[in-house]
């Protein structure tokens, strides 16, 4: 067979996977509810300036969207926010993003403020039975320094908020119980995350709506909990990772007790609220996702017999998943599938695709289909990734050349990457690029021995296996080791920069919003992640001196390759002055180098043109970094020094 591919230059292959189709035709998925018979979610449109719009698709296949222009359902609490919306017999109440007020919609109806303007955020709504009330978390930044961060009671006729839980510095998931007479929530504390120690309260309610007996059932110091939920029969289940992985528990008359022991992950990191990994279809079925060395998958799990039945559709990764009526509503993605709804009849066995994040299918010939790598790293322990090679059904590269290598490091760095089709990826695979994106030691998937290796080692252990699986690909022949490069956002960008300033694995690197000084960012962050370093480095009043040793901005002196920069003008995670102050030291030091600021961006970019904008320069910028010419029209970026 005559092979008419075009022998072309890594990196030149021409692709139809461009900027454009990524920001126009995809969508941001998340926020998936059920009311009855009919499903929700949330989608963040780029095309929208980054709107995102709560739809609701009917029984009858029917689809609309539920809040039209200029309704923006986002909830900005912990910066991060989540849990925008809640819903329940067709009503709604949701969060919108200009005011953070928490509205109602009731069917036909427009959206009603139930809460007072102010400086005040709302998040993680939750109605009561009765739908009188609702219950949610709210966070006050009237006052000088910390915001406060409180639940209170919204009056459901729009009669104002009532605090009912104060004292902690964090609060997510309240949930009220199925008779209204109970409230479960969980909380947590300065200095730990979350994911490192949290509590699991129940209260009851009092007949003011206050709550009364306030009593701990789990958690706490070497434990975190996650999603508390009230199952059909009245009991509370949640997940705790007392064992070693987040498993499921639940609350009997003896107390609380795992249901069954697994060496697999049931929970997420909670960096948004109303995160969710199981639920329950029916009084006897639970349907949950777990995650196993890195790979989710889904099950429907008969509270009777613990037998299992596994969703009838390939996934890998899984993001949100809710229950009831019989059905699952799962956002799942596969290695050939992008993020998507899906909805799982367990008793007909059926799943059915309600909406993918895309609306332009890549078409299989062009797919780079991941392949799990373990590779050794430091202190003789193994470090986790996906790599995958470069993929033109068109193309073949001259034979003597290896492909360029780009690494990706996630963000968090609580958190992980999954084996789930992103176009995103496929832009770099199918114009010739290979991808390794790693979880490096802490990510989540493997366990809490796992996560807790980045304790103290943040800006070591992380960038040390990034370099360790850079050059593990390199040594066995499949990438060209003088020209790879590193990505990375928010945390992965400080992954980034501490590669490149700490070692000379990489030839390049493009920092999207990262941290170059960590003594800037233990000074100025926001509330939810100010103490966040204490663990991944050290308590700052301890440590000023290893800050400073790990901040890349100090020790320029070991970074000499070209580095690019995107930054949001109104990021309040990572203020933009941090990759000003790279650039500018980068600049004087005479290394080439490259900012990109963008007006009307935060912590993660929205816009269709942002993103499109940052794509085309990117691989302008390694086109001229690694001495290829890109396929199609780009727009050029001024490089200082190059």
């Amino acid at each position: 067979m005559n092979d008419e591919r075009r022998v072309l230059p890594y990196g030149a292959w021409p692709s139809p996977i461009d900027a454009a189709m990524l920001a126009g035709a995809s969508v941001r998925l998340g926020g998936v509810a059920l009311d009855g018979a009919d499903a929700l979610w949330i989608e963040g449109r780029p095309a929208q300036a980054g709107r995102s719009v709560l739809v609701r698709l009917r029984e009858d296949g029917q689809a609309c969207d539920l809040t039209p222009a200029p309704w923006n359902v986002r909830s900005r609490v912990h910066e991060y926010g989540g849990g925008a919306f809640a819903v329940r017999n067709r009503s709604v109440w949701f969060v919108h993003d200009e005011d953070q007020r928490l509205y109602a919609l009731a069917p036909g109806g427009r959206p009603r403020a139930l809460t007072t303007p102010g400086a005040y955020r709302h998040a993680d709504p939750d109605p009561s039975p009765d739908a009188r009330s609702i219950v949610c978390v709210r966070e006050d930044h009237r006052g000088a320094g910390e915001p406060v961060n409180t639940l209170v009671r919204v009056d459901g006729a729009g009669g104002g908020a009532r605090v009912i839980a104060r004292g902690h510095d964090f609060y997510a998931y309240p949930r009220f119980s199925p008779d209204g007479r109970a409230l479960a929530f969980i909380a947590w504390d300065h200095p730990d995350m979350p994911w490192d120690a949290s509590v699991l309260y129940l209260a009851d309610i009092a007949c003011d709506g206050t709550l009364a007996g306030v009593r701990a059932l789990a958690g706490g110091r070497g434990e975190s909990v996650f999603q508390p939920q009230w199952a059909p029969d009245g009991r509370l289940w949640f997940v705790s990772d007392a064992g070693g992985y987040w498993n499921l528990h639940v609350l009997d008359s003896h107390g609380p007790r795992c249901v069954f022991r697994d060496e697999a992950e049931y929970g997420m990191p909670l960096w948004q609220f109303a995160m969710s990994s199981y639920g329950f279809a029916d009084a006897r079925t639970l349907v949950a996702a777990s995650c196993r060395a890195g790979y989710w998958r889904v099950e429907a799990i008969d509270l009777h017999t613990l037998a299992r039945t596994p969703m009838p559709y390939e996934v890998s990764a899984v993001s949100a998943l809710v229950a009831g009526g019989g059905r699952a509503l799962v956002l799942a993605a596969s290695p050939t599938q992008v993020p998507s709804v899906l909805r799982w009849d367990a008793a007909r066995g059926e799943v059915d695709v309600l909406r993918a994040s895309t609306t332009q299918p890549l078409d299989p010939d062009w797919i780079s289909v991941p392949e799990a790598v373990d590779f050794p790293t430091d202190d003789a322990q193994l470090a986790h990734g996906f790599f995958y090679p470069p993929r033109n059904p068109g193309c073949i590269a001259p034979a003597a050349q290896r492909a360029p290598l780009i690494v990706i490091g996630h963000g968090g760095p609580t958190g992980a990457t999954g084996a789930a089709l992103d176009p995103a990826v496929q832009f770099w695979t199918s114009r010739g690029f290979a991808v390794l994106d790693v979880n490096y030691r802490g990510s989540t998937g493997y366990g809490r021995a796992y996560r807790r290796l980045l304790d103290g080692a943040w800006g070591v252990a992380d960038v040390a296996d990034c370099v360790h699986g850079a050059r593990y690909l390199a040594n066995a022949g499949r990438v060209d080791r003088a020209r790879m490069a590193i990505r990375g956002r928010s945390a992965g960008g400080y992954t980034v920069l501490a590669a490149l300033a700490f070692h000379d694995t990489f030839a390049a690197g493009a920092s999207y919003y990262g941290i170059g000084e960590l003594e800037a960012l233990a000074r100025d962050t926001h509330k939810f992640e100010s103490r966040y370093l204490d663990r991944l480095v050290g308590p700052y009043s301890q440590c000023a001196q290893l800050y400073r040793e790990r901040s890349p901005l100090h020790h320029l002196e070991g970074l000499s390759c070209p580095v690019i920069f995107f930054q949001g003008l109104e990021d309040r995670v990572v203020p933009p002055n941090q990759a000003l102050m790279m650039r500018d030291a980068l600049r004087a030091k005479g290394i080439p180098v490259a900012c990109l600021m963008f007006e009307a961006e935060q912590h993660g970019f929205r816009r269709a043109e942002t993103i499109v904008r940052t794509l085309e320069a990117e691989l302008y910028f390694y086109g001229r970094v690694f001495g290829f010419t890109p396929a199609g029209d780009l727009p050029p970026v001024h490089i200082d020094n190059l």
